[in-house]
């Protein structure tokens, strides 16, 4: 199975009532990890790269481990995303190297860390649909800026200092044909996002079902969603790690805003904490160790049942043979007659 439009998989989610985690990468091991989950549980995925993934791993080898993806896993809908484009140009290359959907983050101008203007949102997001929907691909959009900072990233903002405004919200879909909207309601990047458990008051919850019955035919997106988990704290901690006590989004809060529209669930910082964890326990224990197997085989195994468990909890498991997957130059077809609507 070719790599597959992300619309697709959000319509499908849409209908069955379910998320879809979307797991970030930077190498062979991880995109392992993600794949052997998704086989155990036959969940469709969502694979991204931010800019400083692409940076980090290169575009070619990332784009080829994909492509052996594909191969490997043939039963697997598997999407290549861009997670936060910082600009067209950063897209369009994306685009140009076989990423099935982009993410246009005009919350923030292009150097990834100035809150920017409404209005330079919708253009340069509008920029991007138009060269995105040609081609198939799909467009997540972002509107309010999320907190923390992620490879480099972000604001660096409390996450409560610019929710999403609903009814800009409105304004941003229609103005530029997103197929998703990733929305600010309290979440943010990174290990760090509070400083005890969130509640429905810490995170907003009702902006979030405010905006979906307003946008009720639009993808919403959860970012910083990672729940950060205190075993996995405390496996790091244990073998030499110095994490300070953290909470992150609660499973239940995310299965909440799956009810209320949220279709896509960003995850990277629980996977971040297994592999550490996992490669801390195979040095304490066995410090004569070298053989970079011996600890990479582990890390990944501790990644696939942090992703295994986060598809089933999300609804996605069992869902990988629902439907047939449409190709990008059909999905093309269908945006250009407007069958395709946000």
């Amino acid at each position: 199975m070719p790599l597959v439009s992300m619309r697709q998989l959000l319509d499908e989610a849409a209908k069955g009532g379910y998320g879809v985690g979307a797991f970030n990468v930077n190498n062979m091991e991880q995109i392992q990890s993600i794949m052997e989950a998704a086989r155990e549980t036959q969940s469709p995925v969502i694979i991204q790269a931010s800019r400083g993934a692409r940076a980090y791993s290169q575009d070619r080898f990332l784009y080829h481990l994909m492509l052996a993806a594909t191969e490997i896993y043939p039963e697997i809908p598997t999407v290549l995303h861009l997670d936060h484009g910082n600009s067209p140009e950063t897209c369009q290359s994306a685009i140009e190297m076989g990423f099935t959907s982009v993410m246009m983050d005009g919350s923030l101008m292009p150097d990834g860390k100035t809150p920017s203007t409404f209005e330079y949102n919708v253009e340069a997001t509008r920029k991007v649909v138009e060269m995105a929907h040609a081609k198939g691909v799909t467009v997540e959009g972002e509107i309010g800026c999320l907190g923390g900072i992620e490879d480099g990233h972000g604001a660096g903002l409390d996450g409560l200092s610019h929710l999403t405004d609903p009814e800009q919200a409105v304004e941003f879909v229609k103005a530029t044909g997103v197929d998703a909207l990733a929305i600010a309601i309290g979440t943010s990047h990174g290990a760090y996002k509070f400083t005890s458990k969130p509640t429905g008051e810490t995170l907003k919850m009702d902006r979030l079902i405010e905006i979906h019955k307003k946008l009720p035919n639009t993808h919403l997106v959860m970012h910083g969603s990672s729940s950060v988990p205190k075993d996995l704290q405390d496996i790091i901690n244990q073998y030499g790690g110095k994490l300070k006590p953290t909470w992150g989004v609660p499973v239940e809060e995310i299965q909440l805003g799956i009810k209320n529209g949220v279709r896509k669930i960003n995850v990277d910082t629980d996977n971040r904490l297994a592999i550490t964890g996992a490669i801390r326990k195979v040095f304490m224990e066995k410090p004569e160790e070298f053989d970079p197997r011996s600890y990479l085989k582990p890390a990944r195994d501790a990644m696939k049942k942090v992703v295994a468990l986060r598809m089933t909890q999300f609804g996605q498991a069992g869902h990988a043979k629902d439907y047939a997957p449409t190709s990008l130059d059909e999905m093309a077809k269908r945006y250009q007659s407007e069958t395709v609507t946000a």
